[in-house]
């Protein structure tokens, strides 16, 4: 239906086209009008229309426009840097939470735990010293890792 009312209005304007004529009468003054007399000889006369002109007001609502552009741009920018920056800080942890299940499986598998003494000697802990390492660190990956 639309499609039909643009054709009809494309068709419909070279009928709508007014012109504008020009006239002298018979005391010899000039004369201009959109539609020539009955009694008289016109010419048709072709009207330049100068381009629009730009105002002030119109002049400031677009630089107020292209300012509101340039702002929402910015804070486009900087909720994408944000975002890119979160994105980032959640990969660092995630690496790092993986890193201490890891370890925690592995503190789970090994019968006994051992330290290094100042001389470079394995050292292996009690079964409470064992133990309570295992405890310790379970707790630093569920308080780290919200698990």
């Amino acid at each position: 239906m639309k499609g039909l009312t643009i054709i009809f209005l494309l068709l419909a304007a070279p009928f709508t086209h007014a012109g504008a004529y020009r006239w002298v009468d018979e005391n010899g003054q000039t004369h201009f009008g959109d539609r020539p007399p009955a009694n008289a000889v016109t010419d048709e006369v072709r009207l330049k229309v100068p381009p629009p002109s730009s105002d002030a007001a119109a002049t400031e609502r677009k630089q107020r426009v292209n300012e509101f552009l340039q702002q929402s741009e910015k804070e486009r920018a900087a909720r994408e840097e944000n975002q890119a920056r979160q994105e980032a800080r959640a990969a660092k942890l995630e690496a790092h939470c993986e890193a201490l299940q890891a370890r925690l499986k592995y503190l789970k598998s090994v019968s006994g735990i051992y330290r290094l003494n100042k001389d470079g000697e394995r050292v292996f802990v009690n079964d409470e010293e064992n133990e309570r390492i295992r405890k310790e660190f379970r707790a630093r990956v569920q308080s780290e890792c919200d698990i």
